[in-house]
């Protein structure tokens, strides 16, 4: 495929681009890529923003030209080229006016079939979604042999987990599938329908662990539980202490004192260095210096070596969750 694209790029310019557009969809259909990388790829090729809009499934997935993905801002424009990705209603759109020329035509075409082998793979909302029965699989009170059922009814895979969406009912999703994009989740563990319940429990406490991911709520949007180790663990003996740990009240005081406390200290956390840290909140270093000092006098503990910061990410953590409890 490179060798004719090579050869036509002498002869047809237009022509070299579409030979190369096809040999990367059929590359990302081969390793059965997700719909996000489909996505990606055509936004990419094409040069502006692309979406795929699957009202049966409920999903939408839209990235930028330059491969960031981004949740849509605006519902799609009718003169935007589009290519049918599914009979059920999914489309495939260009988010641009205009003629569209052979490259965007190809990508269109390619990109639509791309994803229409992974919908054809992937259970639909209308019946692998349904909630009674997604409510069923996940609820460690029901039978088992009913939950089983269920699973069979929903067309669950082998291998699935549950995501807990903030203030959303539960969802299944296939091993390999990524949960809604834009929504602050909680991901549980892969495991067999049978063991959905397990699943369920892991992406409730992962969910309690997610923040906004604003400057007074700083955190991460989604988190999975196989990312907590024994976090998880730490999280649930919290649970049986009568009332938030000290580190935790302390925080909660600094919290309140200036509105640049808990995105300073988030910051802290999650940056390699504190000059990392100074970059990521687009302030001086010596800007940084004097607010950690401040925080280090309202906390009590030292935040520039890795056991202060090590204490800091977990009173951070348990912050949230006893938050997300309603426990503070």
């Amino acid at each position: 495929m490179n060798d004719l694209a090579l050869r036509l790029a002498e002869l047809d310019p237009q022509a070299s681009a579409a030979v190369r557009v096809v040999g990367h969809f059929d590359s990302l259909m081969t390793s059965r890529a997700g719909l996000q990388s489909i996505v990606r790829g055509a936004a990419t090729l094409a040069g502006c923003p692309v979406r795929l809009v699957d009202p049966l499934r409920r999903r939408t997935v839209r990235v930028r030209a330059d491969g960031v993905v981004e949740a849509p801002e605006e519902e799609p424009d009718a003169a935007w080229p589009s290519a049918e990705v599914s009979a059920d209603g999914a489309v495939l759109v260009l988010e641009r006016t205009g003629p569209v020329g052979t490259v965007e035509a190809v990508v269109l075409e390619r990109a639509a079939a791309a994803a229409a082998a992974v919908l054809a793979r992937t259970p639909s909302r209308g019946r692998g979604h349904d909630p009674a029965l997604v409510e069923m699989v996940l609820d460690a009170g029901v039978d088992e042999a009913e939950r089983l059922a269920a699973a069979r009814r929903l067309g669950l895979p082998a291998a699935c987990r549950a995501v807990a969406p903030w203030g959303g009912a539960g969802l299944v999703v296939a091993a390999g599938e990524e949960p809604p994009p834009g929504r602050r989740a909680g991901i549980g563990d892969v495991v067999a329908p049978a063991e959905l319940p397990a699943s369920w429990a892991a992406a409730r406490l992962a969910l309690r662990l997610t923040a906004e991911g604003t400057e007074t709520d700083p955190g991460p949007r989604v988190v999975s539980a196989e990312s907590l180790g024994a976090l998880a663990l730490l999280v649930r003996a919290a649970d049986d202490e009568p009332g938030p740990l000290p580190d935790v009240r302390t925080l909660h005081r600094a919290a309140g004192t200036a509105p640049w406390v808990l995105a300073t200290l988030a910051a802290v956390v999650e940056a390699p260095s504190l000059r990392g840290a100074a970059r990521l909140l687009q302030v001086h270093h010596s800007t940084l210096q004097d607010r950690l000092a401040s925080a280090e006098a309202m906390l009590g503990w030292d935040l520039k070596t890795a056991e202060g910061r090590l204490r800091l990410h977990l009173a951070l953590a348990l912050r949230r969750a006893a938050r997300a409890e309603g426990s503070l």
